[in-house]
């Protein structure tokens, strides 16, 4: 419920928005479009079978559902890495270069994206690498335990967490430790232009917001990571299944986090989300704007 109303609020900002919003900008819609995807095609089956207590429509229903979250799940993660990265490269150059990532770039590097993942979702399909149930019966995904004992699942799976998963997060982290550091530079550099107040906090707002978007997907999916790799070279029979349950939902829950994300930070979003409201008839307390930065998202996709 809360990626669904979380992530159409997301969708339907944008769409008011379309002449106004910045290029880099579509990444995030393409990650909203990522999450609403990944709940609306999943997590209702997903519930069904869990008030089952056992897994529904067999091996064809598993097959779609493991695809369906290989897909959505690279594709948000190729996403995070390409905001990343166009982050540090806004960050890191003049005005001029910068203003030269247009929508239609953009655009193609999304569909680049959507391509990379379901190629990847498809391999399995085409014989390299495996989707199966998980050890707990109500949930499909690679199939990971069938990988200790294949040398095709063993490749499929190494090349999978290198290229699909490790390179990625590296990058993740490298682009963000090298904008918090331009910022905290900048920083120094205007403590002697006597405008501390608004670089301490433009630069805190900025930083934790960048933080917080890639930490959020990384720190939730890690344990799950961390589990299914345990299962490659150990039998599934050895964890038990509370311990695979617990961080499957905890990666699901990575989906809701980005629009409480852009909420707190972006005043924009905020305005819009509060028109929405009032056109549903809903009443709802919002944060107070006082102490916000004024539109730090576009400041942030801006260096």
């Amino acid at each position: 419920i809360l990626t669904i109303l979380g992530n159409s609020a997301v969708l339907a900002t944008a769409v008011k928005r379309s002449s106004l919003l910045k290029s880099p900008e579509l990444l995030s819609v393409n990650l909203a479009v990522a999450d609403i995807g990944m709940a609306l095609s999943m997590y209702p089956l997903a519930i069904a079978s869990a008030w089952n207590h056992a897994w529904l429509g067999g091996d064809a229903s598993c097959v779609y559902y493991a695809l369906m979250g290989f897909l959505f799940g690279v594709c948000s993660m190729m996403t995070l890495c390409a905001m990343a990265v166009i982050r540090f490269l806004v960050t890191n150059s003049s005005k001029s270069n910068s203003n030269k990532i247009t929508k239609n770039t953009v655009c193609i590097l999304i569909a680049f994206i959507w391509l990379y993942s379901l190629l990847w979702a498809i391999l399995p399909l085409l014989g390299w690498g495996y989707y199966g149930p998980e050890p707990f019966g109500i949930s499909c995904t690679i199939a990971w335990s069938k990988f200790h004992n294949s040398s095709n699942g063993f490749s499929f799976i190494l090349s999978m967490f290198l290229l699909c998963t490790v390179l990625p997060a590296l990058t993740i982290v490298a682009c963000y430790l090298a904008i918090a550091w331009k910022v905290h530079k900048a920083y120094q550099e205007i403590q002697n232009i006597d405008r501390i107040p608004n670089a301490a906090k433009l630069e805190k707002k900025l930083t934790l917001m960048a933080v917080l978007i890639s930490v959020g997907f990384l720190s939730s999916w890690t344990p799950y990571a961390a589990t299914s790799f345990w299962s490659i070279f150990n039998s599934s029979a050895s964890l038990q299944p509370v311990v695979t349950l617990l961080p499957c939902l905890f990666a699901k829950s990575s989906t809701a986090y980005n629009p409480f994300i852009y909420y707190i930070f972006s005043k924009a979003f905020r305005c819009e989300v509060k028109k929405l409201q009032c056109c549903c008839g809903w009443r709802v307390h919002y944060f107070s704007s006082d102490n916000s930065v004024e539109h730090p998202v576009s400041t942030l996709w801006s260096g």
